[in-house]
């Protein structure tokens, strides 16, 4: 009897492709099939680095399919290796659904790290405040992104969101819309490709720098907020929305609020309003 094969969660370059990992490199070389996103896209970074390996399509429109064909192979003891178009799978990409349904089938996931757009983003904007809040793609139609965004403004933390170029322009307006022009916005596009831009000015601004140049406005964008530090310094500090939340994950939200206002000392109404928040923020993901 076979033994039940392995299915290794692989990142890949999001731009250069010198940003490959040797691990992640030796373990494509060694695994019997490669589960891709867009395979036509995935055989040019595989011919790059000479790895001729059997390319399965696992994209958003068939991940469900997929998951249960890509099951029986490792079952049959196959290893395979799970890649997206770039960077990490399944984070704002597709690859959840599988890892979902291999874990629930018991069969061994392996992850073998490396570029991610998010923390490439971070590690260069300067944001000194800890913490981030990492969102991905806001919704596609505009009242829909602006009451997401009227959700997220109680989040005191770095707002990361992707977008891209056809949208930038509308999306940064309504970042200054409903989080006000005060905030400073990191612009990251084109991370580790030939016309990488990393730009930061107050949301005020930053339409009008959009629309100087068109060429600012092509290629994917990572959306770095920064957090409210006028705001953050006159409401809730970070402690005190730590404690909050974790009382919210235990705590029916009344009783939540009033072991934290005995905790904190803050006013029940403050904490209310900012535990109302949380809740629509959490309720808004699952």
């Amino acid at each position: 009897m076979n033994e039940i094969g392995t299915l290794y969660v692989v990142a890949t370059p999001i731009g250069n492709l010198e940003d490959i990992t040797q691990r992640a490199l030796d373990t494509l070389q060694q695994v019997d099939a490669i589960a891709a996103e867009d395979t036509r896209h995935s055989v040019g970074l595989l011919r790059h680095f000479g790895i001729s390996k059997p390319l399965l399509a696992v994209h958003e429109h068939n991940e469900q399919q997929s998951a249960q064909g890509l099951i029986k192979r490792l079952l049959a003891g196959e290893s395979i290796a799970l890649i997206t178009d770039a960077g990490t799978p399944a984070v704002s990409d597709p690859g959840a659904v599988v890892v979902q349904a291999v874990r629930q089938a018991g069969i061994k996931i392996v992850p073998v790290p490396g570029v991610s757009a998010v923390i490439t983003a971070l590690s260069a904007a300067g944001i000194t405040q800890s913490g981030f809040y990492f969102e991905g793609f806001l919704p596609a139609s505009g009242s829909q992104r602006r009451k997401r965004l009227q959700v997220l403004k109680a989040i005191p933390s770095t707002l990361v969101f992707y977008e891209a170029p056809h949208r930038i322009v509308e999306c940064v307006q309504d970042l200054h819309d409903v989080l006000g022009g005060g905030r400073q916005l990191t612009l990251a596009r084109e991370l580790t490709k030939t016309f990488e831009t990393i730009h930061t000015c107050p949301l005020t601004g930053a339409v009008d720098w959009l629309k100087a140049d068109l060429n600012q406005q092509r290629g994917e964008f990572v959306v770095l907020v920064h957090p409210d530090t006028q705001e953050k310094a006159e409401g809730l500090d970070e402690e005190t929305l730590r404690v909050l939340q974790r009382l919210l994950q235990e705590l029916p939200l009344k009783q939540a609020v009033a072991l934290a206002t005995d905790i904190t000392g803050h006013k029940k109404n403050e904490l209310y309003d900012a535990a109302l928040a949380l809740k629509a923020a959490h309720s808004s993901e699952t």
